[in-house]
């Protein structure tokens, strides 16, 4: 389902192009007119669906030609372990590994709450992706991001995001929400609108 975004739904001053890329690693040019964010959580089966059947398409068409960039922002409605794997994605960001740490969670996705999101899983992602271990095991072990995590959980439901994955495709002057891991097709659609 594709819906404009109307002023009614949401308070216009919280869901700003400011507030949708702030604090956020962005993938792709971070001048592009377009931008996309999802608010995602890493043990989400359609989340899983998206980043496995739709995401490389989006990077593929869109991102790696500069059209549009590309924002995770946590929503992690599954619990303390998606709450974990969120924090984890951080550490790597302090090592400039976001998005490779972000796509190794997906890779190795097991399904909702079924125990596979644990510290020394975490971990060896980490080792696995190149990582210098310390660095990433004091981020852990002081929970060093779990208040950015929060608050991006925080800053969705104020904008009325309530299922993983939703998606805000917007410019300037527009905003479109999708919910659910659609197709590739749905987000062409949507994209094109823009012109």
């Amino acid at each position: 389902m594709v819906t404009t975004q109307e002023e009614s739904e949401t308070n216009s001053t919280v869901l700003s192009k400011k507030n949708l890329l702030d604090g956020s690693t962005i993938l792709g040019n971070p001048n592009a007119k377009i931008s996309i964010v999802e608010f995602g959580d890493y043990q989400c089966t359609f989340c899983y669906k998206f980043h496995k059947d739709t995401m490389k398409l989006i990077v593929k068409q869109y991102v790696d030609a500069g059209k549009v960039n590309f924002v995770y922002k946590d929503f992690p409605l599954n619990g303390p372990p998606s709450i974990m794997a969120s924090e984890a994605s951080y550490c790597a960001q302090e090592q400039g590994m976001f998005w490779e740490y972000h796509d190794m969670i997906y890779e190795n996705w097991q399904g909702e709450n079924t125990g596979w999101v644990t510290k020394n899983a975490l971990v060896k992602f980490a080792k696995n992706a190149g990582l210098n271990l310390n660095e990433f095991n004091s981020c852990m072990d002081n929970s060093k991001y779990s208040q950015k995590v929060l608050e991006n959980e925080e800053f969705a439901r104020k904008i009325n995001i309530d299922a993983t994955p939703s998606f805000i495709i917007f410019d300037d002057a527009n905003a479109y929400r999708i919910i659910g891991a659609q197709s590739f097709d749905k987000f062409e659609q949507v994209l094109k609108e823009f012109g």
